[in-house]
């Protein structure tokens, strides 16, 4: 875990380390939570951003989500179990949209590999089925089928 103790030192801390997520307060000496968290979204878009404040209103709160892209504001004083789920929650959104990326690439690679596929062996990309829904496959194409010739790429 890594501490700042003002707004300024965040920033540094950030150009220095990467981090996953800020956690702020809102009345932070000369650089207010807010325009530190904007801050934060312009050099780390990736980064999850919450705001706490002892100051909350409504407006006040629209501002700050919409302003700072903010993952989560939370009032003072907040509740330990609802900040540590925040931050838990967090995590896990910050781990499915990597698992989304890696899916993304994968898909990429294998959609250049059914075309190149296509292009040498017209047709195969057609998935015929039975009545049930079965995949059907002719023995003939198979044996007919000459893929010595294709460099198989694993899509990453």
């Amino acid at each position: 875990m890594l501490t700042a103790s003002s707004g300024e030192e965040g920033l540094a801390v950030l150009e220095r380390e990467p981090v996953e997520i800020v956690i702020s307060d809102h009345r932070m000496g000369a650089l207010p939570g807010l325009e530190f968290l904007k801050r934060v979204r312009e050099r780390s878009p990736e980064t999850l951003r919450i705001l706490l404040t002892g100051h909350a209103d409504l407006q006040m709160a629209i501002t700050a989500i919409n302003e700072g892209e903010l993952y989560r504001f939370l009032t003072k004083p907040w509740d330990d179990p609802e900040l540590r789920q925040a931050i838990r929650l967090g995590f896990e959104r910050l781990e499915l949209g990597r698992e989304n990326q890696r899916l993304r690439k994968t898909i990429q690679g294998q959609t250049r590999l059914l075309r190149r596929l296509e292009e040498t062996f017209p047709g195969i990309a057609e998935v015929r089925r039975d009545a049930e829904g079965a995949v059907m496959i002719d023995e003939g194409e198979l044996s007919n089928a000459d893929l010595s010739g294709m460099a198989l790429e694993k899509a990453s």
